[in-house]
């Protein structure tokens, strides 16, 4: 089977063995239906225990590139896709209606407070270290200090590997959709899921852009309602859309990024609420799984920290820096330097991490309460 553990390597043998066998599945070794070695033989080769490879398998079933079978073992669910206008998603049953949501959808209920002790301790640092640099104007990108401890979080917590340069910060989600559509054009479709955060629909229509509704199934956008639309920018939210629930599995994820790249088009990502997941690991991001540079990454804070925190942030693909540069470079930073310093020093610092930790095992030990 050619499994190999390295006990000198940094990551965990449960994250190694996932990582090779997700590669085996992605590559084609294992092909939708096939049947993965078992639990104890798999352990037996790597010389792990069976718990740390169902660990692992564990992972490739919350992303979607396995289902367990009871008594039977794990199968590939995986499927590359190919976008054709005839081609129908595998799952069909229980598909959702517009404007409906799946039983246990997310309710966009507050997730539990950031510390308020911790954020008044590093307000009072941010006063002390960055004194009269709280008054200057922001570069018009962001503060360097913010970009960077970004671009250091992002790297580490859900493998996008972006420089600074290409993120670009502002006052909330909203406002970035704003900026998206001047960057893309108004001459664009933009296709969004249905149902979906309203507001997504009512900026890019207020933007002037047209806007073409995609109906959700139970894995994301339907394959069939992709192949039919006339849009070449697809705005989804792959992680616990709202307010259906869903989270777009492996394939339908490399759907989008199919099309993306069949259309000369763009995707973007809306990863609102992703660092909450009660997955041993976050989702894979369109971002991270995109070979040519084809999505735009956006994600706030207003989860994580706080809802009156406005401030959010977009991470561009390089082919879009100098488009950007010419057509909105001249826009100024609308988040004050003294929310971007704070936010900077919660992530440098590990308090952010921390508190998305604690939440992410909560979360996990209220799902068992409830099984």
């Amino acid at each position: 089977m050619n499994y190999r553990i390295d006990k000198n390597a940094g990551e965990p043998a449960y994250m190694q063995l996932y990582s090779q066998l997700r590669e085996k599945i992605v590559g084609g070794v294992y092909r939708r239906g096939d049947k993965l070695p078992s639990k104890r033989l798999l352990a037996e080769e790597v010389g792990t225990s069976v718990i740390t490879v169902m660990h692992a398998y564990d992972i490739l079933c919350d992303e979607g590139y396995v289902e367990p079978r009871e008594r039977s073992g794990y199968f590939v669910e995986f499927d590359a896709p190919e976008i054709s206008p005839g081609w129908v998603a595998p799952k069909t049953a229980g598909e959702l209606s517009s404007g409906s949501a799946a039983p246990g959808a997310f309710d966009a209920a507050p997730a539990p407070a950031f510390s308020y002790p911790t954020l008044a301790k590093k307000m009072r640092k941010v006063l002390s270290d960055y004194g009269e640099r709280l008054l200057v104007k922001s570069p018009n990108r962001g503060a360097p200090e913010l970009r960077s401890a970004l671009s250091a979080y992002l790297a580490r917590s859900c493998g996008i590997f972006a420089s600074p340069d290409q993120i670009i910060v502002g006052s909330g989600a909203e406002y970035l959709y704003s900026l998206i559509v001047q960057l893309l054009g108004r001459d664009e479709i933009y296709a969004v899921e249905d149902p979906s955060y309203d507001k997504i629909r009512r900026v890019y229509s207020a933007a002037g852009a047209d806007v073409e509704l995609l109906p959700m199934g139970p894995d994301g956008v339907k394959s069939d309602a992709l192949a039919a639309s006339r849009a070449r920018v697809l705005h989804v939210t792959p992680f616990n859309s709202f307010p259906s629930g869903v989270t777009a599995g492996a394939t339908k994820r490399r759907e989008y990024l199919a099309l993306a790249a069949r259309r000369d088009g763009y995707i973007i990502e809306d990863n609102f609420d992703s660092e909450l997941t009660v997955s041993r690991k976050p989702e894979d991001t369109l971002f991270s799984l995109s070979a040519d540079g084809r999505v735009i990454y956006l994600n706030t804070f207003s989860r994580t920290v706080a809802p009156s925190l406005r401030a959010g942030y977009m991470v561009l693909p390089p082919r879009l820096l100098t488009e950007f540069d010419r057509r909105l470079g001249f826009y100024s930073c609308t988040v004050p330097l003294f929310e971007q310093f704070l936010l900077a020093d919660l992530l440098n610092d590990g308090d952010f991490e921390r508190h998305i930790n604690r939440v992410r095992r909560q979360r996990r030990r209220q799902g068992r309460t409830q099984v």
